[in-house]
């Protein structure tokens, strides 16, 4: 229980300590990222983007530790479930092709993309 109270604090803190130093971003400065960024990123990008991806969910998943949210209180663990099997570099291979084959989408947001495109058929493969 310790562990979890200290846990966000140190977040917090860190957080605190990067918005004073760059300044707190309005939601407007902060870009959804879409297919039209993923598309025109270097690879060394895209693959940076995932690991933020990752690391919000692994950071989330060790905070929980034996108590993780139910699929109703966080999509989370359904992410994880979706996206078993894959790795950074099969999640930006199926991003590159699906954007590459649906020129039309280029506004869709990429997590969303992840969301409908491989974490939900992974969830049917999975069943």
């Amino acid at each position: 229980m310790a562990m979890k109270r200290q846990f966000p604090m140190a977040i917090f803190a860190a957080l605190f300590a990067l918005a004073t130093v760059c300044g707190v971003a309005r939601a407007q400065e902060v870009p959804l990222v879409t297919g039209e960024h993923w598309t025109k990123s270097s690879e060394e990008m895209k693959k940076a983007y995932l690991v933020g991806i990752a690391n919000v969910v692994f950071l989330e998943m060790a905070y929980e530790g034996a108590n993780p949210a139910s699929d109703a209180q966080s999509f989370l663990p359904r992410m994880v479930k979706g996206l078993k099997g894959h790795t950074l570099d099969t999640v930006r291979e199926a991003l590159n092709k699906w954007y590459a084959t649906h020129p039309d989408q280029m506004q869709r947001p990429v997590i969303e993309t992840i969301w409908f495109e491989m974490v939900v058929p992974g969830l049917r493969n999975a069943k």
